[in-house]
């Protein structure tokens, strides 16, 4: 076996590094001893170089299994860089691409192969592993094999499935910066084989923890503000929803700050350009849920901020763990709305909730996918279609039918059921959703804590304290943004509000142009949400005249470079003339003029019936015309609707309209969701 002097000398060479830390070469030389262990190594350790230096030893493939896109393709570009290949396969790119991966991982061309988990369903994966000569398996983020872990995916059971197959002297790592012990009792016993831990100390002593608490969701964007004008370097701030992405990022902008939106309904091309962009430093701030996840290779992030509550110390302690890899100091705040409403219940308690409550479909929905699959065999695309679901639901309910053995995936790519498969069972999932309800417990006990932050979570995650940490607001760090209530910026908030119209990007494949909306669709006192819901579905009367004057406010700020020939209004299906009546009103407010000639030519549901994009399109596809369609050639038109969700319906009267001769067709809507699911 390779000793650790000679070691160090090729790993100069290929990466640049003297020495590898005592811990790091603790876990390559177990890699060499073709082991399986599982390292829980706090973020800036160096988890990558424990399988990417083996990888340049070994004489086959290894392959690395991991759910962060970015954080993929980080890692093969500095690969490449350094001389060694290595390629990844996503979702992200092209079949060809991927296809292109996959020969070459076949042909002894790589030495590491990275692979979201989700992609280990397809036919040519399956039959091409077998022909890959593989010296090493790495599972990345490896918490998400276990249901208990923080971010649990089914398809990460698959990887186990994998390994279980392998010879014995294939080594197998597993590496996560958060595991509880429950969570490595678990990854423990679904790898077997003996698998060895080891677990390093979780202490990061250049972060500086905060909780700031306030009094309503307008204060959170003061404060925020009011920090990033002041503090140094670049960061995160992490939001519960796709809405509040744009409206911190739009508010951040207004305000002179520069940042970019990021979320899972960005096209592909545009989140790498962001990723681009975080680590080139165009922005003060990226403004992201999730989905950014912790795909971020960046040293010098210097703060993170959570506008919203995660739902455990596990989520929050892997989320805060970018910040600071460089060893310099890093502020870690979490801002939490102390309001309650009526029922008592807190604002910021409500989102965590409701996703641990819905993480599992129900269980009638598990039964009517059983089934649809005993009467024929179908695809993820098929049960979206036949059962009226939405993508997600479908995806975990297949995931957890397969796991229980009940259906599986035929050769060509579709599930079937099981010949006398056994009986569904239920009581794990109650189980999580009980086990989850006592991590968000425990993360507002974070919030309410008085101990130093940094040993609360520690101890949650099963590290020791020997000495208590002193970098945290309970400590020697009072005072933290108290000056922010005293702010000038209230004024630019509520002028901001007033003047800020979300941006309608169709995807590349609409036929509608960029347009905007009144507002986001959200359901609280006062907002556009609200007032929209209440004249459309209780009977409210006529959308108010306010409105109609907002509404000519935002075409004569947004649109006003642009010429319109006429102003269109999608045909009602169940608001009757409410959108009729308000574009009535608007032409007189706008000067552009009204037509009435777009019709609908058959009956369709309402678009919130169909639950998912594939039944919306099929919904709304020809089911609109145009009275004198001749006249169309040239124009350009203002189409108006109420509601912007999936976009279905416009971009299917755009393609009518420009069918016919139009140039071109800008929608302009009351409110705007967050977005059909695909």
């Amino acid at each position: 076996m390779l000793k650790r002097q000679e070691a160090e000398c090729r790993l100069k060479e290929i990466f640049g590094f003297d020495h590898f830390y005592d811990d790091q070469w603790s876990v390559i030389e177990k890699v060499f001893n073709k082991e399986r262990v599982l390292v829980i190594q706090k973020t800036g350790f160096g988890k990558s170089l424990c399988y990417q230096f083996p990888a340049t030893q070994f004489n086959g493939l290894t392959i690395v299994f991991s759910p962060l896109i970015a954080l993929m393709r980080d890692q093969v570009t500095s690969l490449n860089n350094k001389g060694i290949a290595a390629q990844c396969i996503n979702s992200n790119q092209t079949q060809e691409k991927n296809d292109a991966v996959i020969e070459q991982a076949k042909k002894g061309e790589l030495k590491i192969l990275y692979i979201a988990p989700e992609r280990q369903g397809s036919v040519s994966w399956q039959e091409a592993v077998r022909q890959m000569k593989i010296s090493m398996v790495v599972v990345d983020e490896a918490h998400c094999i276990s249901q208990w872990g923080h971010d649990f995916r089914p398809d990460f059971r698959r990887i186990v499935d994998l390994v279980k197959i392998l010879p014995v002297d294939i080594p197998v790592l597993a590496v996560t910066a958060t595991a509880t012990q429950r969570v490595q009792d678990d990854i423990q016993e679904q790898i077997g084989n003996g698998m060895s831990v080891i677990r390093g100390n979780l202490l990061r002593e250049n972060l500086r923890l905060f909780v700031v608490k306030v009094k309503s969701e307008n204060e959170k964007k003061i404060r925020i503000a009011e920090y990033l004008k002041n503090c140094e370097g670049s960061g995160l701030i992490y939001t519960g929803t796709r809405v509040n992405t744009a409206v911190y990022a739009d508010w951040l902008n207004y305000v002179g700050i520069k940042a970019a939106m990021y979320n899972g309904s960005l096209e592909a091309e545009t989140r790498v350009d962001i990723e681009r962009g975080l680590q080139e430093n165009r922005w003060k701030a990226i403004v992201s849920t999730n989905a950014l996840g912790m795909g971020v290779d960046k040293p010098d992030i210097r703060f993170i901020i959570h506008t919203q509550m995660p739902q455990s110390p596990i989520h929050y302690y892997q989320e805060i763990g970018r910040a600071g890899r460089d060893g310099l100091p890093a502020d870690i705040i979490l801002f939490y709305n102390e309001n309650r409403d009526d029922a008592g219940e807190s604002f910021d308690e409500k989102l965590p909730l409701s996703f641990i409550n819905n993480a599992k479909p129900k269980i009638p929905e598990y039964e009517a996918v059983v089934e649809a699959l005993k009467n024929e065999p179908l695809g993820e695309r098929g049960v979206m279609e036949k059962l009226n679901m939405k993508q997600t639901p479908v995806r975990t309910i297949l995931a957890d039918l397969v796991e229980q053995k009940i259906i599986f995936k035929n050769d060509g790519g579709k599930y079937e059921y099981k010949y006398d498969a056994p009986e569904l069972k239920t009581e794990s999932f109650e189980k999580l959703r009980l086990a989850k309800l006592e991590d968000l417990n425990a993360m507002i006990g974070y919030v309410n804590t008085t101990e130093p932050r940094m040993d609360y979570l520690r101890k949650y995650l099963g590290d020791k304290i020997d000495i208590p940490s002193s970098n945290c607001d309970n400590t020697n760090l009072k005072g933290f943004l108290d000056n922010s209530l005293h702010s000038d910026l209230w004024t630019n908030l509520k002028t901001f509000k007033n003047e800020r119209f979300p941006e309608l990007v169709p995807k590349k494949t609409s036929s509608l142009d960029i347009g905007y909306a009144l507002d986001n669709y959200i359901q609280e006192a006062g907002e556009i949400g609200q007032i929209l819901h209440h004249c459309k579905y209780e009977n409210g009367g006529d959308f108010p005249d306010e409105l109609v004057a907002r509404m000519a406010r935002m075409v004569q700020k947004k649109l006003s470079a642009q010429h319109f020939d006429m102003l269109l209004y999608v045909p009602p299906t169940i608001s009757g003339d409410l959108v009729k009546n308000f574009a009535e009103k608007l032409t007189v407010r706008i000067g552009v003029p009204l037509s009435h000639d777009l019709k609908k030519m058959r009956l369709t549901e309402a678009q919130k019936i169909p639950q998912n994009a594939i039944l919306k399109r099929s919904n709304v596809k020809d089911a609109f015309g145009f009275a004198s369609p001749e006249i169309l050639v040239g124009k350009n038109i203002l189409l108006l609707d109420d509601i912007y969700d999936s976009g279905a319906t416009m971009n299917e009267i755009a393609k009518m309209l420009k069918k016919n001769g139009a140039e071109t067709v800008t929608p302009i809507v009351i409110a705007k969701t967050v977005g059909g699911d695909l």
